[in-house]
């Protein structure tokens, strides 16, 4: 429990944190990132504490998630000309907060 106790994306879900909410349905919120590396910078986070992509038991959850992705990307209007998907696993691969969370990023053409 000290880990969701001291989590940042626990802690905006339980309104301790003020965000921007861009949506919210009660399994996933969606926030704007507050460092944004696009026009279009949105975290898509479950209200889970799930501190990996190799913590996940419910394979279905990614499902939800994906097609959340397709509908945040489709109302940033960044689906059309292209968009990023980001997600770090560990620290090895950049993860800096350990919650579940994807990157969606648009707006702009990404260089590699």
């Amino acid at each position: 429990m000290s880990e969701e106790k001291d989590c940042i994306f626990c802690k905006i879900a339980r309104g301790e944190i003020p965000s921007e909410k861009v949506y919210d349905d009660g399994e996933f919120f969606v926030i704007r990132d507050i460092n944004p590396k696009a026009p279009s910078h949105l975290l898509v986070i479950p209200y889970d504490h799930i501190p990996t992509l190799m913590d996940v038991e419910d394979t279905a959850l990614i499902g939800r998630l994906f097609a959340l992705i397709k509908q945040v990307a489709q109302g940033e209007k960044v689906d059309e000309k292209g968009f990023r998907v980001v997600h770090n696993v560990r620290s090895w691969g950049g993860q800096l907060v350990y919650h579940l969370h994807f990157h969606v990023l648009g707006g702009k053409p990404l260089a590699e």
